[in-house]
């Protein structure tokens, strides 16, 4: 025959070629003593027809001989010891079924068949092709190479086309790949010879090769760009996977973070949450550091409100200058002059405590806040207590018979500030043995900023602090409210009623504003409430008798004021004496 040879229906030359390789392989085995010592192989070839009524034809005669008898060998001698089937699976299974019914031993080869492991239909059948346990992930490793999430699957209708697909599904569903649709009843043959490699433990794999086939006229060179297959495209960083309710899990919706979480990669099942001390950008694909925040005395709103405290502090020192200088004036012995003097000293540190909440917080500035701030209010309220219970008690004392007299000489007004000033002492010891002020941060306030900040530690503390403070408050202006009416030389309980009206006024609407604003804001409502209170003491008791001071210097009549309350105050014993 001239030419090459030709693939005919009746001649598949890869199958001529699969004989001559055995023939050369045994061959070559017979001729090297080292490999079967004392040990000769021979085979005999038999063609199979591939028609379902011939195909027993020869198996038939290699059995039992050229009478084909059933069950009775006429072959003599010359008997196999073992058959060697393929590559086709289906010729080996129509054999197999022959030989396993006298437990013949049967060889195949080409690739493994499913079919073909059931002990049960082929007991004596042994697959040289091990099992191919890496199709499943290389199919769904070029998937992902490619981007693909939403694909369809050609496979054949027998068991070799169906045992893929659970495996494949699996491995799908690791990779939230989705089975679009299944096409079968198609059947491709490759031209082409399968490549095997053998490992160290003589198994032996499969490679495939990734084929892409265009027939194009020769010369035209074409550029051919791979498609791309996707249910849902990829959710780029900033937004996370939402599934789409009844649909397959490739198919989802792209939501966006949500604050402070990102998504830094793409296709992100879930957000990742920034940690407290950074926070997401725009983007919300990167987390980005917080700046430190603080009211601090750098800062516009810290450096006003730390001027106020110093200018109340040094003008509420000159007042105090002012009455030490006219001390022996009546004006300034109105009303007891101590009283005068703890009042405006109390005062002048409720000033400077409102500087311990401006500037970074530490553990002791946020416990001196608040103890400072509770401890010096009580004096400065106690003080205006005592002041006003000693306008009433020198009006009283006036009568004759009186037991009110004698409560004015004792000096027992006096008591009243350090009793009331050694109960917050004892509510602030409470305080801080049971839980203390502490350093706290604020995440949340301000964007992109960390605040830094004194946590109360027992709000229930803090309300009894301040609830204390309250209480006196709201006892001293019951008090100068009830000497109101008093004659007008003694003016000086309208004057404290005042006061208490401003102080009790400034903390009632602290308290919700305190409560409703946040971060830096709501140490600034603190301290501005501090300083609008004490600013409320020193100008409604003080500013008039300074008034009052610099008026009569400048008359030059400031010893010759007739002030009964001045009198009675500054000589209880003799309170009828003008």
């Amino acid at each position: 025959m001239n030419g090459p040879p030709r693939t005919t229906s009746m001649f598949i030359f890869k199958n001529y070629q699969l004989v001559l390789a055995l023939a050369f392989a045994i061959e070559e085995i017979n001729k090297n003593p080292d490999l079967l010592y004392n040990v000769t192989l021979g085979f005999d070839i038999y063609d199979v027809h591939f028609r379902i009524w011939t195909v027993f034809k020869n198996p038939f005669i290699w059995l039992f001989g050229k009478e084909k008898i059933p069950n009775y060998s006429c072959m003599g001698e010359s008997k196999s010891i073992a058959v060697l089937t393929g590559p086709s699976g289906i010729t080996s299974d129509w054999i197999g079924t022959l030989l396993g019914l006298y437990r013949f031993p049967q060889l195949t080869f080409g690739h493994f068949n499913h079919a073909q492991s059931d002990h049960n239909k082929f007991p004596a059948l042994y697959q040289m092709a091990p099992k191919d346990i890496s199709i499943a992930p290389a199919m769904v490793s070029l998937l992902l190479y490619f981007s693909w999430n939403w694909v369809g699957l050609l496979t054949s209708q027998d068991e070799n086309g169906l045992w893929i697909l659970p495996e494949l599904k699996e491995e799908m569903a690791k990779n939230r790949i989705c089975l679009n649709h299944f096409l079968q009843n198609i059947q491709f043959y490759s031209p082409a010879g399968d490549q095997l490699t053998c490992d160290e433990k003589k198994k032996w794999e499969a490679e495939y090769d990734i084929v892409n086939i265009w027939n194009f006229p020769e010369g035209l060179e074409l550029e051919v760009k791979t498609p791309y297959s996707v249910c849902s495209e990829s959710c780029g960083p900033g937004f996370r996977k939402s599934p789409q309710e009844g649909k397959a899990a490739c198919c989802f919706d792209c939501t966006p973070c949500s604050e402070n979480e990102i998504a830094n990669e793409t296709g992100m099942e879930q957000c990742v949450r920034c940690a407290d001390h950074q926070y997401a950008n725009t983007q919300r694909d990167q987390c980005l550091l917080r700046a430190a925040s603080f009211l601090a005395f750098g800062n516009p709103l810290g450096m006003a409100l730390a001027c106020m405290a110093l200018c109340l502090s040094m003008l509420t020192a000159a007042v105090l200058g002012m009455f030490v200088k006219h001390r022996d004036t009546a004006i300034v012995k109105a009303n007891n002059r101590t009283l005068s003097y703890i009042l405006l000293t109390s005062l002048i540190f409720c000033f400077l405590c409102a500087l311990l909440f401006i500037g970074r917080p530490n553990t002791a500035t946020c416990i001196l806040q608040q103890i400072t701030f509770g401890v010096v209010f009580t004096v400065a309220v106690s003080t205006v207590l005592a002041k006003t219970v000693t306008v009433v008690l020198a009006f009283k004392a006036t009568c004759p018979g009186r037991r009110m007299r004698w409560l004015l000489v004792s000096g027992a007004p006096n008591l009243l500030i350090p009793t009331c000033t050694l109960i917050q002492v004892s509510l602030c010891g409470l305080w801080l043995g049971s839980s203390p002020p502490f350093v706290d941060t604020d995440a949340h306030s301000e964007h992109g900023h960390l605040i830094i900040l004194c946590n109360k530690g027992s709000l229930a503390a803090f309300y009894c602090v301040l609830g204390y403070l309250g209480s006196l408050a709201l006892a001293s202006f019951t008090v100068a409210f009830l000497a109101r009416n008093l004659p007008d030389t003694f003016n000086e309980a309208k004057f404290l009623t005042f006061s208490m009206l401003v102080f009790c006024s400034v903390w009632l609407t602290f308290l919700p504003v305190y409560h409703s604003a946040k971060g830096k804001v709501m140490v600034a409502v603190e301290v501005f409430s501090i300083l609008a209170s004490g600013a409320g003491l020193l100008g409604c008791i003080f500013f008039p008798k300074c008034y009052n001071i610099w008026t009569g210097c400048l008359s030059g009549n400031l010893h010759s004021a007739g002030y009964r309350q001045m009198q009675i105050a500054d000589d209880p014993e003799n309170p009828g004496k003008v």
